[in-house]
């Protein structure tokens, strides 16, 4: 019976420790997303700006409360991207986000 507790252990530990991972990857794409955003945007601030993004994350469940606020922000400043250009900086971002984390 113990080796199967220890594999019940072993497989709850891996499943913490890869919900772990997601949760850097993400965060740290919405940085790299609200830098870039905040870039465009001209923001003096833009480490706060991207703490910004960070907190919206948080909202509700998904990504579309970041590309809300992003893309109202850009529409509030005359900004011209769209959605879809939002949503592929957001995967490219994801892309180098799971790679830093990785690597750290």
């Amino acid at each position: 019976m113990t080796t199967m507790q220890d594999r019940e252990k072993a497989f709850e530990a891996k499943f913490a420790l890869d919900e772990e991972l997601r949760f850097k990857a993400l965060a740290r794409r919405n940085r790299l997303l609200g830098l870039w955003a905040a870039g465009l945007l001209k923001k003096a601030d833009p480490e706060a700006y991207a703490r910004d993004v960070i907190v919206a994350d948080i909202e509700e469940a998904g990504h579309d409360d970041v590309v809300r606020k992003i893309l109202a922000d850009f529409n509030a400043a005359g900004v011209t991207q769209s959605e879809a250009d939002i949503r592929l900086r957001m995967l490219e971002f994801l892309a180098q986000a799971v790679e830093q984390v990785q690597s750290s």
